[in-house]
């Protein structure tokens, strides 16, 4: 059992290791967009972000509500904007150890 849920957990970070689905998922944290809204606002082919958005939509990060000729994708889960911005957090303090280390590395004397 808890080598399925390692499995579940890997799964799911896998459907997010793409700088394009996260880039759709950062959108659809700001609310409900349809595939042509998403498109526009990467400035992408239609194509490309629609394989992104079904491997998201197989994987249960998004989901998708026909309206008319129209789909509309909405988070699964709005945690999933937690999850995005303790990432950046991560990252940025990432960053700000990166940035002392460079200081340091500057301030050595020759």
């Amino acid at each position: 059992m808890a080598n399925s849920i390692q499995q579940f957990k890997a799964d799911f970070f896998k459907a997010l290791a793409h700088p394009l689905r996260i880039r759709i998922l950062e959108i659809l944290c700001e609310g409900d967009r349809s595939v042509n809204e998403i498109q526009s606002l990467l400035q992408s082919e239609g194509s490309t972000v629609s394989q992104q958005l079904a491997v998201l939509r197989n994987k249960n990060v998004v989901y998708g509500v026909k309206e008319g000729t129209t789909v509309v994708y909405s988070l699964r889960d709005p945690l999933i904007k937690d999850l995005l911005q303790v990432a950046r957090q991560i990252f940025d303090n990432h960053l700000i150890d990166q940035i002392q280390l460079l200081e340091e590395i500057r301030n050595e004397p020759l």
